[in-house]
């Protein structure tokens, strides 16, 4: 699983993304440049081999929980599809794009 963070959104997208890093020690984040979410910065994406990948917008550092708790459901999921998108949380309203496999 990959989880990528957009450093276009705003002037403190490195400060987020290192923040980002230690708040989720299990996972690997990549910076990458602009993922067209700009609208909704702070842009976050998931992908993984054969799932269904997401990108989220308006993703705070009071959302790391929420991403913890999304990037654990999302690994042992068998596609990255979720029966009920309430076991996400908030997230699922900062949702923007879900990308099929």
């Amino acid at each position: 699983m990959n989880c990528y963070i957009c450093t276009t959104c705003t002037a403190q997208s490195a400060d987020f993304v290192r923040e980002a890093r230690a708040a989720l020690p299990h996972l690997t984040i990549s910076s990458v440049e602009c993922m067209s979410g700009c609208t909704r910065a702070q842009t976050v994406a998931f992908r993984a081999q054969g799932k269904v990948a997401y990108l989220f917008g308006e993703i705070t550092a009071a959302d790391f929980p929420a991403l913890e708790t999304f990037s654990r459901l999302y690994e042992a999921s068998d596609n990255g599809t979720f029966t009920d998108a309430r076991v996400l949380g908030d997230l699922r309203t900062k949702a923007i794009a879900r990308i099929p496999a």
